[in-house]
């Protein structure tokens, strides 16, 4: 009977050709469907890391005080510190590498169960700087775009062909993150040194001359990026959430002011949000043993600059409660 059954279908090659591409179909979503639902699993069971803090910080952090940025919000706003001057309890969501979009995204998340009392925004130079790397490392944010709506139309800028790929395949979300998903349910992850309440301490110190900034080369501006930065205040201004956007220190020298910190500044100011700027500042940068590198503070510096930060922050609640009265 099975015999019979191929044979016919062999003798109509055009019924045997889709009945075969059928076939492959069936396996190709078997096999996504699959390995989708079990890379999506262990995804979620990670206890350190990179995608383990992302998950917390947009689904489980009820803490005060919460700080948004790339590594250099990750590394400069030590934990310590903050609640030990701040009646705040403290959460670092930055991630190395991230961007605006990536920045506006969690604070969607997070404010949709939770309204913190004091939000931090760390802000770089070139901040605005037109790249394609700023929406490749939408990436991180895909596993979350099933459940997390709020977030959709934020990773709908990463391509135009995004929300197909994301409802056809179920191991798109994780492609560029197996190797990361298997290192994080490793065992030798859990012994490996982790965060503290999200900040990763760095213990090095830099042994490098400071660079003396001659130029500010011209770029062009990234309005999607300005439009994440803007909606980031906008979103924390509605909430009634406090919000402080800081750039902390580079180990470099420049009298010239950077095209996105100027613009930053600009629209801080139009939302009546302060704006610190400690990039140059000689407290700090006169100091190679706070530094990790040109770009980052250590464990040392980051503890100095963070009462420094709050040294601000008191001194402007200060100031409003003075014009207030």
């Amino acid at each position: 009977m099975e015999n019979k059954l191929i044979g016919k279908l062999k003798s109509n090659k055009y019924l045997y050709f889709f009945t075969k591409l059928f076939l492959l179909f069936l396996i190709i979503f078997v096999l996504d469907f699959s390995i989708g639902k079990t890379l999506r699993h262990f995804y979620f069971t990670q206890e350190s890391g990179w995608q383990y803090r992302t998950t917390y910080a947009m689904e489980n952090t009820v803490a005060d005080m919460i700080v948004f940025g790339s590594s250099r919000a990750n590394h400069h706003y030590h934990p310590e510190v903050f609640e030990k001057r701040l009646p705040f309890e403290y959460y670092n969501a930055g991630r190395d590498g991230s961007y605006n979009l990536y920045h506006f995204a969690v604070l969607k998340s997070i404010l949709k169960r939770h309204k913190p009392k004091m939000v931090i925004l760390e802000f770089g130079k070139e901040e605005f700087k037109k790249s394609q790397v700023g929406y490749d490392r939408l990436s991180a944010l895909l596993p979350y775009y099933k459940t997390h709506p709020e977030i959709r139309e934020i990773l709908d800028h990463k391509s135009e062909a995004e929300p197909l790929k994301l409802a056809v395949s179920q191991i798109y979300p994780f492609n560029s993150s197996i190797f990361t998903i298997a290192i994080g349910n490793a065992a030798i992850n859990k012994t490996r040194r982790g965060d503290i309440k999200g900040y990763v301490p760095l213990d090095k110190t830099w042994n490098e001359p400071m660079k003396t900034i001659q130029s500010v080369p011209a770029y062009d501006v990234d309005t999607v990026s300005v439009w994440a930065y803007e909606s980031f205040l906008k979103e924390c201004k509605l909430a009634s959430v406090p919000v402080y956007v800081v750039t902390s220190p580079y180990f470099e020298r420049s009298a010239l002011m950077d095209t996105s910190m100027q613009l930053g500044k600009n629209i801080a100011g139009k939302y009546d949000v302060p704006f610190f700027d400690f990039s140059q500042d000689e407290k700090l940068i006169s100091h190679p043993n706070f530094f990790a590198d040109h770009l980052h503070l250590n464990d040392k510096g980051a503890r100095i600059f963070s009462d420094f930060v709050i040294d601000r922050i008191l001194v402007e609640k200060m100031d409003y409660v003075t014009q207030k009265k």
